[in-house]
C-alpha cells in the first residue's frame, strides 16, 4: 500500500489550468521529489496533497483512504504535515517553543486547568519540552532549545522548522524547497537529516529546485512541466531524459548531463 496516491489529479482557477491528469504513487519510507521548471505546478500539487487546494478533479489517497477535501488541520492529525517555501518561525519564541507548537493537535487543551496551573498541565509541558529537545537533537541543534528563534542562523531556521513539522508525530511528511536560500554547508546538513528521517521509515515529499541536491537524495523524482506529468523514474533516469533535458535541466550536448549530479 502506498503511502500518499495521487490518482488522475487535476485543479484548475478560473480559465487556467494548473494540473491536469497528474498520477503517481509514493511507497512508505521513500525519498519521493518533485522537479519542474517555474510554474510547472509543483507548489500547487503540493498544496493539493497536504490539504491546502481542493482539486478539481481526481482522487488523493493517504494510507490507502481517501482524503480528497479534506483540510489540513485534519490531515495533520491523520499523520500527513508539511513546510513552506518562506520560513514560518515565531521569532520572539525560543527554538524549543517553536518546535512545541507542532505538538499542539495531540495535547489536551483547557484554558481552566492551564489558569489554575494543575499538576497535569504541567506534565503536559514538560512532555512537550521533553518531545522538542529530542527533535532538536533529530535535526542537529541539540542545545539550542532555549536560544531565541530571531538570533539564529537562516539555514539552523531552515532545520528548526522541520523539527516542529516533526513534532505533529507524521508518517509522512512534505518539504517545500527546504534548502531553498541555503549555502553548500547548511545544504548538506539538512541532506544528512531528510535521510535520517527516512531512515526511520517516514515518507519525505519534496519541492526542490536545487538539482545536486535533488538527485543525490531522492529514490524517485516526478518531473512536471505546464502542470502535466512530463517523467517520472530514479535520479539515474531523470537525468539522463531527453525530454526533461530539454524542458527543465537544459539541452545538453552528448555526456553533459552527468554534470547534473551537482
Amino acid at each position: 500500500m502506498s503511502a500518499i496516491s495521487v490518482e488522475h489529479v487535476s485543479i484548475r482557477f478560473g480559465g487556467l489550468v494548473a494540473l491536469s491528469d497528474v498520477s503517481f504513487d509514493v511507497p512508505p519510507g521513500e525519498i519521493f521529489a518533485l522537479i519542474g521548471p517555474n510554474g510547472a505546478g509543483k507548489t500547487t500539487l503540493f498544496n493539493v496533497v497536504s490539504g491546502v487546494y481542493a482539486c478539481t478533479d481526481g482522487r488523493i489517497r493517504f494510507n490507502g483512504k481517501t482524503i480528497t477535501g479534506a483540510l489540513p488541520h485534519e490531515l495533520a492529525r491523520k499523520g500527513l504535515t508539511r513546510t513552506f517555501q518562506n520560513l514560518q518561525i515565531f521569532f520572539r519564541m525560543s527554538a524549543a517553543e517553536n518546535v512545541m507548537v507542532g505538538r499542539h493537535l495531540h495535547e489536551r487543551r483547557n484554558p481552566l486547568l492551564d489558569f489554575l496551573g494543575l499538576p497535569m498541565v504541567h506534565r503536559q509541558n514538560a512532555e512537550s519540552r521533553k518531545l522538542a529537545e529530542e527533535l532538536l537533537d533529530l535535526v542537529g541543534l541539540s542545545g539550542l532549545g532555549d536560544q531565541p528563534a530571531g538570533e539564529l542562523p537562516y539555514g539552523v531556521l531552515k532545520r528548526l522548522e522541520i523539527a516542529r513539522a516533526l513534532a505533529t508525530r507524521p508518517s509522512v511528511i512534505m518539504l517545500d524547497e527546504p534548502v531553498a536560500g541555503c549555502n553548500a554547508v547548511e545544504t548538506a546538513e539538512i541532506a544528512h537529516v531528510i535521510r535520517k528521517i527516512a531512515g526511520s521509515g517516514m515518507t519525505v515529499m519534496l519541492v526542490e529546485h536545487d538539482m545536486g541536491f535533488v538527485m543525490t537524495l531522492a529514490d524517485r523524482i516526478h518531473v512536471l512541466n505546464r502542470g502535466m506529468t512530463l517523467a517520472e523514474g530514479t535520479p539515474s533516469e531523470i537525468r539522463n531524459n531527453p525530454a526533461v533535458i530539454e524542458a527543465y535541466l537544459g539541452t545538453a550536448k552528448p555526456g553533459e548531463t552527468s554534470r547534473a549530479h551537482g
